[in-house]
C-alpha cells in the first residue's frame, strides 16, 4: 500500500468513527432483556447473533453457537472472503461484512449477541464497540491483548449489563470441577506450588521480521486485518496462525494456551492479581556465540514465576512454562505413568497431597493416581451440561435469560472472572518483555538490560509496576491513530 493511500484509509477511517459516534449519541439503545428486567426472554426464544472473525476458529465458534438450537446468526463479519466462506455458506441469509464497524452501526438494532474470533490485538476494540451497544459477547481467548484492555471490557460488562463469556471452554468442564470439590475436601490440603506447562509455541517465535514484503491476496483487506496494530508491509505465512508469535498482534505461547491451562488452579484457589512476575527466556542464536534479539517477537521458551499473596495463608508459587520446559515430575508419579496429557499440565502441590490434570482441567488425578479411584467426595459444584462441550449453550442460555438471571449465575468464564485470569495471564508476558527491555550504554555499540534478573513488583489495582518503570509501557499499547478503545 502507498503511504497516499494509508493517509486516505486512515482519513476514512477517522471520519467513519466520528459518523459512527455522532450517530450512536442520537438515541439511548436499550438492550432486549432490559425491556422486561432480569431474566426477560425474546419473544421468539431465540437469540439473534452476529460473528466477528467467521474462518478457521471463527467458523467453530459460529457453529458452536449455532449447534445450541437457539441462536441465528444474523450478520457475519470478516476481512478474509476465502476463510470466512464455509461460515457464510452455512448461513446464507445472514449479511456479510468485510468492517466490523460497519456491520455493528447497520445492525444493532437486529442482533443480541456478538462473537469475537478475530486475532488477539482486535478483540477489545471489537467487544468494547459490541457492549456499549448493548450487546452480549463471547470472546474468544485471550480476552485481550493488554492488561490495561482487559481491565477496561471488565468493567464494561458490569457497566452495561451484559452477558459475556470468554471461549476457555475447559472452564465448563467437569474436570475443574470435581478439583474444586477436592481441594475444598482438604484432600491436600493448602495449596503451597502451582506448576503449568505447555509445549506450544507450535509457530516460530524467536525470529526477526521477515525483511521482504509479499501483495496481499484479494480476497484479504490487509489495512483493517492490522487494525489498531502500526502499519507495516504485508508479509507471507502471517496469517492465518503465525501472527501469534509478534508481539503487535498475538501474545505467544501463554496467551494461546494459558487460558486453558491456568484456569483450574485460579479457579481451585480463587485466586486474583498477582503480587509479583520473574522470568528467564529461551536464547536465539543466530551465528557462534551470538545471541539474536528479536524484540519484535515472542522468545521460542520461556518460564514464569508469580506469586500471590494470600490472607493468613503462606504465598503461593506459581509457575508457567512453555517451550518444551517441564516441572520435575513428582515423586508419586509412576514412571512410566503420563504427567499431564503429555504435552501440557497442571500439578497442584499442597501440604497434604497433590492433585493434577490435562489441558482444559482434563483428566484429574490426585497423587499418586491410585487415589484418584479411592476417595469419593460430595458433588457441590454445578455441572454444565455436556461439559466443556456446552461452553456455547451456556452463554447461550444466559443471553436469552439475561443479565442477573439465574442462567446468568451459571456461566462459567464470565468477564467477571475471565479478566483477572487474563490480566495474570498477561502479566507474564509484560515480564517477557521487561526481560528484553534494552537500554545503549553511552558511548559505545554495547546493551544493558536492566529488567532481567529482577523481580518485577505489581500493584494490580492500580495496573502498575512500582519497582521498574520501564515495565509499565507494556501495560497499555498505543493503538495506530484512528483506532481506539470505545465509541
Amino acid at each position: 500500500m502507498k503511504k497516499e493511500e494509508i493517509s486516505k484509509s486512515a482519513d476514512s477511517r477517522r471520519n467513519f468513527i466520528k459518523a459512527s459516534a455522532t450517530a450512536l449519541a442520537g438515541f439511548y439503545l436499550v438492550p432486549r432483556h432490559v425491556l422486561g428486567g432480569p431474566g426477560f426472554v425474546a419473544p421468539s426464544d431465540r437469540l439473534r447473533v452476529a460473528g466477528i472473525g467467521v474462518g478457521g476458529m471463527g467458523q467453530g465458534d459460529v457453529r458452536g453457537v449455532f449447534s445450541s438450537g437457539k441462536a441465528d446468526f444474523i450478520a457475519l463479519c470478516d476481512v478474509d472472503d476465502t476463510r470466512a466462506k464455509p461460515s457464510v455458506e452455512a448461513h446464507p441469509k445472514a449479511k456479510y461484512y468485510k468492517d466490523f464497524r460497519v456491520m455493528l452501526d447497520k445492525e444493532h438494532k437486529h442482533i443480541d449477541a456478538v462473537t469475537v474470533s478475530t486475532p488477539d490485538h482486535m478483540h477489545a476494540v471489537q467487544a468494547m464497540m459490541a457492549m456499549q451497544m448493548g450487546k452480549h459477547v463471547y470472546v474468544q481467548k485471550p480476552m485481550t491483548h493488554d492488561i490495561y484492555e482487559a481491565r477496561m471490557l471488565t468493567e464494561a460488562a458490569d457497566k452495561y449489563k451484559v452477558v459475556t463469556q470468554m471461549g476457555n471452554q475447559g472452564s465448563s468442564g467437569d474436570g475443574v470441577r470435581q478439583m474444586v470439590e477436592w481441594y475444598n475436601a482438604g484432600l491436600i490440603g493448602e495449596a503451597t506450588r502451582v506448576y503449568c506447562w505447555t509445549n506450544r509455541p507450535v509457530w516460530p517465535q524467536g525470529i526477526p521480521w521477515p525483511s521482504q514484503g509479499a501483495t496481499p491476496p484479494a480476497d484479504l483487506d490487509w489495512d483493517l486485518w492490522l487494525g489498531t496494530a502500526p502499519y507495516k508491509d504485508y508479509v507471507p505465512n502471517l496469517i492465518p496462525f503465525n501472527w501469534r508469535g509478534w508481539w503487535d498482534y498475538g501474545t505467544g505461547a501463554l496467551g494461546d494456551m494459558a487460558c486453558h491451562i491456568i484456569e483450574p488452579p485460579f479457579r481451585v484457589l480463587g485466586l486474583g492479581y498477582p503480587e509479583s512476575a520473574e522470568c528467564s527466556v529461551g536464547s536465539v542464536y543466530i551465528g557462534e556465540f551470538q545471541r539474536g534479539y528479536f524484540p519484535d517477537s515472542c522468545p521460542p521458551s520461556s518460564h514464569i514465576t508469580l506469586r500471590f499473596k494470600r490472607d493468613g495463608k503462606e504465598d503461593l508459587s506459581f509457575h508457567w512454562m512453555d517451550g518444551g520446559i517441564q516441572p520435575t515430575r513428582p515423586i508419586e508419579l509412576g514412571p512410566n505413568e503420563v504427567m499431564g496429557d503429555g504435552g501440557n499440565g497442571v500439578i497442584i502441590e499442597g501440604t497434604k497431597g497433590k492433585m493434577m490434570c490435562g489441558t482444559y482441567g482434563a483428566n484429574p488425578q490426585l497423587l499418586p493416581t491410585s487415589r484418584t479411584k479411592e476417595v469419593s467426595v460430595p458433588q457441590t459444584e454445578y455441572r454444565v451440561p455436556l461439559g466443556d462441550r456446552g461452553h456455547y449453550n451456556n452463554w447461550v442460555e444466559a443471553c436469552i435469560g439475561g443479565y442477573g438471571s439465574k442462567e446468568y449465575d451459571k456461566l462459567s468464564s464470565p468477564f467477571s472472572v475471565a479478566g483477572p485470569l487474563t490480566e495474570s495471564v498477561l502479566m507474564g508476558n509484560l515480564a517477557i518483555r521487561s526481560y528484553d527491555y534494552r537500554v545503549q550504554r553511552p558511548n559505545s555499540t554495547a546493551f544493558d538490560y536492566p529488567g532481567r534478573g529482577i523481580k518485577l513488583l505489581w500493584d494490580g489495582a492500580n495496573m502498575k509496576v512500582t519497582n521498574f518503570e520501564p515495565a509499565n509501557q507494556f501495560v497499555q499499547r498505543t493503538y495506530r491513530e484512528g483506532w481506539k478503545l470505545g465509541i
